[in-house]
């Protein structure tokens, strides 16, 4: 899976920018500053939710003008190839389309899947689990397009149980058709995040290249995870006093495009390296930035390189070929 074209209109820094590339990986490069991150921002619009920096709608549009912005861009998978717009006007919301038809969010995961890392995910490991699920979840949107609406299902279940607790209502009735349908949802989305680790661990072992290698598991902070539906409703029913004295609830295919953010100042030149050959080796195509095109050599002329400039306040873009500075 890869973006053969990417348009951007009045988003962020760029006015007007265009890309065309192949499957390979992509590099941009120039100062900071310059726009870089923006263009990878664009890309990870292209799938469900609000994107790698979670920014409101009317923030992407492009300032002083603040008139909209729109994002085209044609996918590739295999032999069959997909057009996504999204736009955002400023007297609407925003507008998804495949294909020129209009449709939700949650349906871009049927057409694009991506993954990132970025600098403020440092932490990830370090810092609370809810920052780890929700990573663990765009990973596992990668293999699972339908994994977005059990989130979504079991977010929309758990707000209104949420609801019901802050107001410490009593309607039995209410609250077991809402916490069978968080078992049920809940469920599917522990089986889709193993089922996502099981895949990235077999992925591992069949490395061949010297890039670190992480043991991946799903663990629950008291016991086991639980399995069955019935067990799953019984727990929320039996935390629910509990919960109202707190008012809340204490396929594998074409890889994904992956976003990497200013990697190459965060790794040495060998841990570098050995990432740029499990890249290649897995096939994909990953935009990456960084603040010089050298940080990117080990690629040679197997990527396309971007040089991303910055003039009173807009960004341009321009091809340029691979060498060695």
């Amino acid at each position: 899976m890869h973006i053969s074209q990417l348009t951007l209109s009045h988003f962020r820094s760029h006015k007007y920018t265009q890309v065309q590339v192949e499957s390979g990986p992509v590099a941009l490069f120039g100062s900071n500053g310059a726009g870089k991150t923006n263009l990878i921002e664009a890309i990870s619009l292209l799938s469900p939710g609000k994107g790698i920096r979670k920014a409101n709608t009317a923030d992407l549009s492009k300032s002083p003008d603040n008139i909209g912005w729109k994002l085209n861009a044609e996918v590739v998978s295999g032999v069959s190839s997909n057009l996504i717009e999204t736009s955002w006007e400023t007297t609407s919301s925003r507008i998804v389309k495949i294909n020129d038809k209009v449709v939700k969010q949650n349906d871009l995961a049927k057409v694009f899947r991506v993954v990132w890392l970025l600098p403020s995910m440092d932490r990830l490991w370090l810092e609370g689990a809810d920052g780890r699920r929700k990573f663990l979840d765009r990973l596992t949107l990668s293999f699972f397009p339908k994994h977005a609406d059990c989130v979504l299902n079991y977010e929309k279940a758990m707000r209104e149980r949420n609801r019901l607790l802050k107001e410490k209502m009593t309607d039995d009735v209410w609250y077991k058709a809402l916490e069978r349908q968080m078992a049920q949802n809940g469920l599917l989305i522990q089986s889709n995040r193993i089922a996502a680790l099981k895949k990235i661990s077999s992925a591992q072992e069949n490395s061949t290249t010297t890039f670190p290698i992480a043991e991946l598991s799903l663990s629950k902070t008291n016991g086991d995870l639980t399995t069955d539906e019935d067990e799953f409703v019984k727990a929320l029913s039996e935390n629910r006093q509990l919960d109202v004295m707190a008012g809340r609830t204490l396929e594998l295919g074409y890889p994904p495009v992956i976003l990497l953010d200013e990697i190459s100042a965060h790794l040495d030149i060998d841990r570098r390296g050995a990432l740029y050959q499990e890249i290649n080796a897995l096939g994909a195509q990953a935009w990456m930035t960084g603040t010089d095109k050298n940080l990117f050599s080990e690629f040679g002329c197997k990527a396309k390189y971007f040089h991303v400039i910055e003039s009173s306040g807009i960004s341009d873009i321009k091809e340029v070929d691979f060498s060695v500075d």
